[in-house]
């Protein structure tokens, strides 16, 4: 992780926030669907589950009890709703289904080992492979502007309690991926809400790696300066790993370990490649921690004087979604997880910081670009953006993650103490 990937995330209590105007109403045509998706096989909910709208940009994910929730249009929900996970057969839920529901639905996914006899032998070697996708790059993404609407969700536990959540509605300006720059690619704030701990042994005065722009800099198969850059490759020892499906169809999967001793820190993660458009749908990868010294420096920006900061975890999560011809951007998802120290303290606490966004929608029409003035900047604080107001009906028709029980049981307990 070089120093230009590094943006914000801060817990400062009793900074200001602001509120952007919200940018939709609450409508009486439209449908709440909600369910719960499991593994038919051993019953287990299954988390980041990619649901969508058949044919259209629509959509959401599970959260980690498999727990999802969707906004639509009744005219909309006629298309129908399809589930993909890595490594699972797609599920499809029809408007007769959907209008039947009581109260929340269980969608079964099927594991795919029966799709294994459709593999594609790959001749090269996985870092040939690899090559082969970013070459195509510019034929697999959009080759237009796009602007999406996202929502992103921002919590931070000391142990094993959380002592902070905000979320927010963001606009995300991507250009075309004929020029694989980040430059001009934006995130702009629509509406938020924060709720943070207010004992003081809570306060965590740090600023570290993180924070909405990580929609910008996290999306490797467009940011060339970053993990898929042709010239980065040599840093790096690659091997083929089993395939899987995801939606249907079969992928290459590449893992990916340091190769090289450099004065930063590298990646270990794995690849997702479609076999038949060699288009990248998926990439896990954490920062190197065997050199503590050098993962500090690509995670922490600031700390007080007196605090001993001790990386333990970087991980990232981004999925990409097929829609016609095209692939584009859906999910990312970020944790850093983190021992503090304070001189004459006897013990150390630990902090855990997990971001999400998912794209709930796109356009591709008449966009226009978010102007700089307006955009979320790198080195901004998210929490200092987002206003304090919490109530259940705060996002109306907007689609989000739904919160796990954990989440919901700390939301009750932070606002009890206020």
């Amino acid at each position: 992780m070089r120093q230009r990937m590094i943006i914000l995330l801060g817990c400062f209590l009793g900074s200001l926030a602001f509120l952007w105007p919200a940018q939709g109403q609450q409508s009486s045509d439209n449908l709440v669907i909600t369910g719960v998706i499991k593994d038919k096989e051993n019953r287990k909910e299954l988390e980041n589950v990619n649901i969508s709208v058949v044919g259209s940009s629509i959509g959401t994910v599970s959260n980690e009890d498999g727990v999802f929730s969707l906004k639509v249009s009744k005219a909309t929900a006629g298309r129908g709703l399809v589930f993909s996970h890595v490594g699972y057969l797609n599920s499809h839920l029809s408007i007769e289904t959907i209008e039947k529901q009581s109260d929340r639905l269980t969608i079964w996914m099927t594991p795919t080992a029966q799709m294994l006899d459709e593999v594609h032998v790959y001749g090269g070697t996985p870092r040939d492979l690899v090559e082969k996708a970013i070459e195509k790059i510019p034929q697999n993404y959009a080759d237009k502007e796009n602007l999406f609407s996202a929502f992103y969700r921002e919590t931070i536990q000391k142990g094993r309690r959380y002592i902070g959540i905000s979320e927010a509605v963001m606009n995300v300006y991507k250009t075309a991926y004929s020029k694989r720059v980040a430059n001009y690619d934006r995130v702009q704030l629509s509406k938020g809400r924060r709720l943070m701990s207010q004992k003081r042994s809570d306060t965590l005065a740090i600023k570290i790696v993180g924070g909405p722009s990580l929609s910008v800099f996290l999306d490797v198969v467009k940011n060339g300066e970053e993990l898929l850059a042709l010239e980065y490759l040599n840093q790096y020892e690659f091997t083929m790993d089993k395939p899987v499906s995801l939606d249907n169809r079969m992928q290459y999967v590449v893992r990916f370990q340091p190769a090289v001793f450099l004065d930063y820190a590298l990646y270990v993660g794995k690849l997702y490649i479609d076999q038949e458009r060699l288009a990248f749908t998926r990439a896990e990868f954490e920062l190197d921690m065997s050199n503590r010294d050098k993962a500090t420096r690509a995670i922490l920006y600031k700390k007080p004087a007196g605090l001993y900061f001790k990386p333990q975890e970087a991980s990232f999560l981004i999925t990409y979604k097929q829609q016609g011809d095209k692939t584009y951007l859906n999910y990312i998802r970020n944790v850093m997880r983190f021992k503090c120290d304070w001189k004459k303290r006897l013990f150390s606490s630990t902090f855990t910081t997990y971001s999400e966004m998912v794209m709930v929608d796109r356009e591709e029409e008449g966009v226009e670009s978010i102007k700089y003035k307006d955009a979320f900047k790198q080195r901004q604080v998210f929490y200092d953006a987002v206003n304090e107001y919490w109530d259940e009906d705060f996002w109306k028709d907007y689609n989000i993650i739904e919160p796990t029980e954990s989440l919901e049981s700390a939301v009750n307990k932070l606002k009890k103490r206020r």
